[in-house]
C-alpha cells in the first residue's frame, strides 16, 4: 500500500534522498526554488515520489506553484490519488 501522503511525507522524501540541501532548516512550507530546487531535482524528486506513493505525474503538472513547497506537492499528490 502506498504510503500517506502529507507535506511531512514529501518532506521527508526530499531529504532523505537530499533532493534539497541547506543548512537552514527546512519546512513544509520553505520555498524549495530558492533553496536550489532546478529541473533535475524535480526529476530526481518524481522518481521517488513515483515509488514512494504510486503515483504518476504528468508533464502538465510539473509547474512552479506544485513543487515550490512541500505542501503544495502534498496538496497536488493527494488530489491525484483520489
Amino acid at each position: 500500500m502506498p504510503a500517506d501522503i502529507t507535506a511531512d511525507s514529501v518532506l521527508s522524501l526530499i531529504l532523505e534522498h537530499q533532493i534539497i540541501e541547506s543548512a537552514e532548516p527546512v519546512t513544509a512550507s520553505t520555498d524549495l526554488f530558492a533553496l536550489g530546487m532546478d529541473s533535475m531535482a524535480m526529476m530526481q524528486l518524481l522518481l521517488h515520489i513515483e515509488d514512494r506513493f504510486g503515483i504518476a505525474i504528468t508533464p502538465g503538472d510539473m509547474t512552479r506553484d506544485h513543487f515550490a513547497t512541500a505542501s503544495a506537492m502534498a496538496q497536488l499528490l493527494a488530489e491525484k490519488r483520489t
